[in-house]
């Protein structure tokens, strides 16, 4: 009499298993897999649902470091750029590394056919800059072993995608902190855009502030704009100019300080004597310009340098102990803050610990 065989539990789902319940050959599924381009779009999409509805996920493999990472802005336009790009390029050419640029014209997503070719020239990895993938392209990437980090999210994203930012909320809560400790009571804030994260996490501190200090905020002093110049001109010459201007502005980004600075000085209005403004970023051109701008300390090279090694390390397919990382931000008090009613600012010398930098870049405004 024949023993009865062992009970077996379920058979493990292959790429062979899957290629069989679609109707298609192994070789087409690996296709998709490892990211070739040579699969019909409809196939593609095929394949990519079956491998979802299974888990599919092929494991990545440790591999030396060779090749390129992408290094993808939403935007390359401004000093914040540069220090980003600063920060990567120091792990990179310590690993030997070439890092290629590019942009997305001021889009927070990849079009398709960017990651078609990203997969077709198969980087080391991919870091995005205030912009990430869609989640199907996250699995794209992923099915065809590309790492990626994104640095500095520009809204809400899935657990599982490795992001290194800094404390925005912090960094508001600092920076109206200040101001409302000076003195201030009517103060403004032009923060980036509505629809990114970062700009409504700054605003957020910014009401936490007032509301620790027994405050009421004007709705009409919280203002939306760019990052950018243009965006801080424009709101400030619209605040400054009513009756109950405010007395404080706390810009989102240096640069938008920098168009509340130029207001000020078309409306005749001294800083800090009559006007206190704060930035955020500490790029460069907040210590060079007159007076030089109290700003929120955003560790931009070092977010920078965090996301390029988090990004080596999966490469390597070392998993980060944690998906999220965010940085402490620092308030850098210089010389455009003060008490409301300071009256003109002194020409006092600056402090030797906060000269301009000489030569070339000194020379900026």
């Amino acid at each position: 009499m024949t023993s009865p065989s062992p009970a077996r539990g379920p058979r493990p789902t292959t790429i062979a298993s899957i290629a069989a319940e679609l109707g298609v050959s192994v070789t087409t599924v690996s296709k998709v897999l490892n990211g070739r381009p040579d699969v019909s779009p409809e196939t593609r999409e095929r394949v990519e649902a079956g491998l979802a509805r299974h888990h599919y996920r092929r494991r990545l493999r440790r591999r030396p470091l060779k090749g390129q990472i992408d290094l993808v802005f939403h935007e390359l336009n401004s000093m914040w750029s540069m220090e980003i790009i600063r920060g990567v390029d120091t792990v990179a050419s310590a690993a030997r590394i070439e890092v290629v640029l590019s942009q997305l014209k001021g889009a927070h997503r990849p079009p398709e056919e960017w990651l078609d070719g990203v997969l077709d020239h198969r980087p080391l990895g991919v870091l995005f800059v205030m912009s990430s993938p869609s989640q199907s392209q996250q699995q794209k990437l992923r099915r065809a072993q590309v790492p990626f980090v994104v640095v500095d999210t520009d809204g809400e994203i899935a657990e599982s995608v490795p992001v290194v930012g800094s404390n925005n909320w912090d960094g508001g809560l600092l920076a109206t902190r200040h101001l409302l400790e000076l003195g201030h009571r009517r103060v403004a804030v032009i923060s980036g855009p509505k629809d990114v994260m970062c700009s409504r996490a700054r605003v957020a501190g910014f009401r936490v502030a007032h509301d620790e200090a027994g405050l009421t905020v004007d709705p009409g002093l919280v203002r939306y704009g760019n990052f950018y110049v243009d965006a801080g001109y424009e709101h400030a010459m619209d605040l400054l100019s009513r009756p109950d201007r405010p007395t404080a502005i706390f810009a989102g980004s240096d640069l938008q300080a920098l168009g509340v600075l130029r207001a000020a000085h078309r409306l005749g209005l001294d800083i800090p004597g009559e006007l206190s403004v704060v930035g955020y970023d500490n790029v460069p051109v907040a210590g060079w310009v007159e007076p030089a701008l109290t700003t929120v300390g955003q560790p931009l090279c070092d977010m920078a340098t965090v996301a390029a090694q988090m990004l080596l390390d999966l490469a390597r397919g070392v998993e980060p102990a944690t998906s999220r990382i965010d940085l402490a931000n620092e308030l850098v008090v210089r010389e455009s803050t003060a008490p409301p009613g300071a009256g003109p600012r002194s020409r006092l010398p600056r402090p030797p610990h906060d000269r301009r930098p000489e030569g070339r870049d000194g020379d900026l405004p």
